[in-house]
């Protein structure tokens, strides 16, 4: 079986939670393929884990990651986002989460949800219904 792929994307505000939850998950987080959209993926790797670099979110590394999903190749997003900071590139994000939805895949929005996703693949992987 191909090892699944999560995408990782955090604002600016939540990177430190990011790394943190990478740190926290390294042995469970490097079992996957990692993709991540630029600045996110740069602090994913000084964390200790390779990743496939997209371009910086408001670059449209958001959109990147919205096409790999449309083609299927990603299992789920951990997206830790700033709810109360303003983004310029809203609208990429609100099309990522409608892809997301439109696809059934899975995505993360704090830290909460990102470790029911990364316990609910570890379970799937090894069969635990």
């Amino acid at each position: 079986m191909a090892k699944k792929t999560i995408a990782i994307i955090a604002h600016d505000g939540k990177k430190a939670d990011m790394v943190s939850f990478v740190r926290d998950h390294i042995d469970i987080i490097e079992q996957y393929n990692i993709i991540a959209t630029g600045t996110t993926g740069g602090h994913i790797e000084n964390a200790g884990l390779p990743v496939q670099k997209k371009l910086s979110g408001p670059m449209g590394g958001d959109a990147q990651i919205a096409a790999d999903i449309v083609e299927g190749s990603i299992d789920a997003l951990i997206f830790l986002r700033d709810p109360l900071g303003k983004h310029p590139h809203d609208p990429d994000i609100n099309m990522l989460m409608r892809i997301c939805d439109v696809h059934n895949i899975p995505i993360a929005t704090n830290m909460a949800t990102a470790e029911l996703i990364i316990k609910s693949l570890i379970r799937d992987d090894l069969g635990i219904s």
